[in-house]
């Protein structure tokens, strides 16, 4: 897998939505947000003043992944207020991010999809020149880069540098900040791929299975301190994402030939359990006792592992076939969807 670019465009911030050249398209904005009640008004605003003259039609898809402060309360209400192009996700608990993320590409109409946190520290005056680059430069995937982070150095600095650092060795991808939530996708090459456990970091990793990485860059984007709220993660933050890799390296090496993994160990271990059986056999036949050799009883066990590890292979491959054969299972239900309407529109 060859690294993603890591060339840096900066447009004037003079630049407003208005005065941006790019292809006609359809926008939709996805942000999930879990007990964010003090921020939920606020967000919504932003998202609409950085949009306000944008040349395009857009929405607002705002997910609710299950708070329980009066989140989705909040949301519903403000909607209602600013237009039917906000539309408001509930869903019947919290799914955590991954889901959510998930529930609201599902819901996306948009030919571009942005996707960010609903804390208000990513700013939604990037935008549009994040959107003018993928569609410009004829892109998939555009990642903000936080080159200038707004949190605590222990609690999330560190965390996030290690997890980086760990991500971009087993992906290949150089992304400086896999993960900022701020990003820009094609459409139709997102929807190819589907958000399961916590792999929202992960996503240019599961993008590079369906499109090239020379298809994705960086944008270095504004990060702003916290305001209202509390973070939702810290430092237990980066053992997950260990946890996480050990799958993400499965999947992007072996996800659509899993019989090739537990093949070739089976193999490994079968062949070496039958070696040891060969030279005590060799050794039986010399008049030499192996009844009681601690070897006999380990090589048994390699060759029946072997032998397990090779039909656990032939089951997986069974597994993969009927997933791919039989579509894909969402990873969240939802409760309901209110756009003030009851059928969504796009600002104009």
């Amino acid at each position: 897998m060859s690294p993603a670019p890591t060339s840096l465009v900066d447009l004037p911030s003079s630049q407003t939505p208005s005065t941006l050249t790019m292809a006609a398209h359809r926008l939709s904005v996805v942000v999930p947000m879990y007990n964010e009640v003090d921020n939920a008004t606020p967000m919504i605003d932003a998202v609409q003043e950085a949009l306000h003259s944008y040349p395009h039609p857009w929405e607002l898809i705002v997910v609710d992944d299950g708070s329980s402060d009066g989140t989705g309360a909040a949301l519903r209400r403000h909607a209602k207020q600013v237009g039917r192009h906000v539309r408001v996700l509930e869903l019947a608990r919290n799914f955590k991010q991954t889901a959510a993320m998930q529930a609201g590409i599902d819901a996306a109409r948009g030919d571009v999809i942005v996707t960010m946190d609903g804390d208000l520290q990513n700013d939604p005056q990037d935008i549009p020149r994040m959107v003018a680059r993928l569609l410009n430069e004829d892109l998939d995937l555009v990642a903000g880069w936080r080159h200038q982070r707004q949190d605590g150095l222990f609690l999330r600095k560190v965390p996030s540098r290690m997890a980086n650092r760990l991500i971009r060795k087993v992906s290949g991808l150089a992304f400086q900040d896999l993960g900022c939530s701020l990003k820009v996708f094609r459409g139709d090459v997102l929807r190819q791929i589907r958000l399961y456990g916590e792999m929202h970091r992960f996503i240019p990793a599961w993008l590079a299975t369906v499109t090239s990485p020379s298809r994705m860059a960086e944008e270095p984007v504004n990060h702003r301190a916290r305001h209202a709220g509390e973070s939702k993660y810290g430092i237990s933050r980066t053992f997950r994402v260990i946890v996480d890799l050990l799958a993400v390296h499965f999947f992007l090496r072996f996800g659509t030939r899993p019989g090739h993994f537990f093949g070739g160990l089976g193999l490994t271990v079968f062949f070496v359990g039958s070696l040891m059986l060969a030279y005590l056999g060799v050794l039986k036949l010399l008049g030499e006792s192996i009844g009681n050799r601690p070897l006999l009883a380990l090589a048994f066990f390699l060759v029946m592992g072997g032998l397990q590890l090779l039909t656990t292979g032939v089951l997986a491959e069974l597994l993969m076939r009927v997933y791919y054969d039989g579509g894909h299972a969402r990873p969240y239900h939802t409760r309901l969807e209110s756009d003030v309407s009851g059928s969504g529109t796009w600002h104009e």
